[in-house]
């Protein structure tokens, strides 16, 4: 009979304790709810201006040009500096794969939640098909570009010795190694999602001036988008610094912009053609006419 009161003040704690726990649960909810609201606001923003948009191509351009300079001035022994590094095996080898994750999440939402259509949804998802296909096109040219500028040679102690085999199958068949121009494909690829994830994402600003439907789950993979925007910049500048020739790297970027130009800049403003980000998915303003 004693233990009674002690019994009670015990569960009362608990009861305090859980309490607490609860509301410190929801200030926490709140904040990320905050956070993410703030956040992608501030992202959309600055993804959805013409003008900063503009000064990204040419931050690109830049640190491609400008960023192998860095080498002389950078640890040669970081992470970073290694092929065998976590983010170049797990991201910048599969750059595409989680472009085409993230990215496509974030156009489907958009684009389904704007207009409830499936054959509209399905048609700005398919610029994602047409970026796939010029990977893998620009992949293919960059291998016969190397197949027909290469030779083949053998590594031996007192230097290289050149073969007559006429082509790199051959060549590694002997067990030898072809040498050829190699364009840097990491180069290419890195740039091109930096510029295309930069003009997908940019729909989001209009998106959210015309009042959609815009919940924490969409805001969320947006953030991702633009988070995976800012790892590709952060590793097209690891790579051009540590990686490559320079003007392997410099014709790399040179032909992701020009493949983001064909298509972004000129082929999807035309009627018969996926269509640009956001063509389509807002209402346009009336214009209102004044009768005398």
């Amino acid at each position: 009979m004693e233990r009674g009161p002690a019994v009670g003040a015990g569960l009362g704690a608990g009861a305090r304790i859980r309490a607490l726990l609860g509301c410190l649960v929801k200030v926490l909810l709140w904040v990320a709810s905050a956070l993410l609201y703030f956040g992608s606001e501030q992202a959309a923003r600055l993804l959805g201006s013409p003008c900063l948009r503009r000064l990204y191509h040419a931050w690109l351009a830049a640190v491609v040009i400008f960023g192998p300079l860095l080498q002389f001035h950078v640890n040669p022994r970081t992470i970073f500096a290694s092929h065998g590094n976590f983010f170049n095996i797990k991201f910048v080898n599969s750059a595409w794969g989680w472009t085409c994750t993230f990215l496509g999440g974030f156009v489907l939402l958009v684009v389904f939640l704007a207009t409830r259509r499936v054959a509209v949804t399905a048609r700005h998802l398919s610029r994602l098909v047409v970026g796939a296909a010029v990977w893998r096109g620009a992949g293919r040219a960059f291998l016969l570009i190397e197949d027909l500028t290469g030779s083949c040679f053998e590594p031996l102690p007192q230097g290289l010795l050149l073969h007559e085999l006429p082509d790199r199958r051959s060549c590694l068949a002997a067990g030898h190694q072809w040498r050829g121009y190699t364009v840097s494909s990491h180069t290419f690829l890195l740039t091109f999602c930096c510029l295309l994830m930069a003009e997908e994402a940019a729909v989001f600003a209009k998106y959210l001036a015309h009042g959609l439907p815009a919940g924490a789950p969409l805001r969320l993979v947006f953030l991702l988008n633009v988070l995976l925007l800012g790892l590709w910049n952060f590793l097209l500048l690891c790579t051009v610094i540590y990686f490559h020739q320079y003007t392997h790297k410099v014709v790399g970027a040179a032909v992701g912009t020009f493949a983001w130009y064909l298509t972004y800049g000129s082929w999807y403003h035309q009627s018969w053609s996926p269509g640009s980000p956001g063509h389509g998915l807002f209402p346009r303003p009336h214009s209102s006419r004044k009768h005398n």
